[in-house]
């Protein structure tokens, strides 16, 4: 029986070889784990595409995390908490100052104005409902017709005030659209 003989083809280097080319001693060498392309005796060959595929496979696998991500992880995980804690930051931030300027009194929020507008207006309402009695006491030589027709007059403003408060949503939305253009 025939013994298959394998001989050194061109480009193979031993391992010492191998290791000088590299700049390494050849028990580093050992460690990267390189896979022999043939032995002969106690010798063992290695080519030069091996040992960067090996190189380039480490590399790889060194960039990559421990044990990979477990399923369902986004890997932009960090990233996106980070960025929703500034949006988060920012959010109170502009919350406080709005806050300061309105204990300074430099800012009045909606619903006061709303509430303060609608007082007013009740009041104005209920001045010019006594109006015109105020007037016919105080000067009784006016004609009926006369004070009538300060009293319809008179009525349509109370009317006015009175749906003053209502109004002021729609009065708010006119004049936040007049601010976009």
């Amino acid at each position: 029986m025939a013994k298959n003989e394998t001989t050194k083809e061109r480009g193979w280097l031993n391992k010492s070889d191998m290791a000088s080319s590299l700049g390494i001693s050849p028990q580093a060498f050992d460690k990267w784990g390189v896979q022999p392309v043939a032995r002969i005796g106690r010798e063992s060959f290695y080519r030069v595409f091996d040992v960067v595929h090996n190189r380039i496979e480490h590399s790889a696998r060194k960039q990559q995390p421990e044990g990979g991500l477990p399923e369902g992880l986004d890997p932009f995980a960090e990233a996106k908490l980070t960025q929703e804690r500034l949006r988060l930051t920012t959010a109170q931030a502009v919350a406080q100052e709005q806050k300061n300027k309105v204990a300074d009194k430099q800012l009045v929020p909606v619903q006061f104005a709303t509430f303060a507008l609608a007082r007013i207006a009740a009041q104005i309402g209920s001045k010019l409902e006594t109006v015109g009695k105020t007037v016919s006491r105080r000067h009784p030589e006016l004609d009926g017709r006369v004070l009538e027709s300060f009293e319809r007059e008179i009525a349509q403003a109370r009317n006015i005030a009175a749906a003053f408060g209502d109004d002021l949503p729609e009065i708010l939305d006119d004049y936040l659209s007049t601010l976009d253009t």
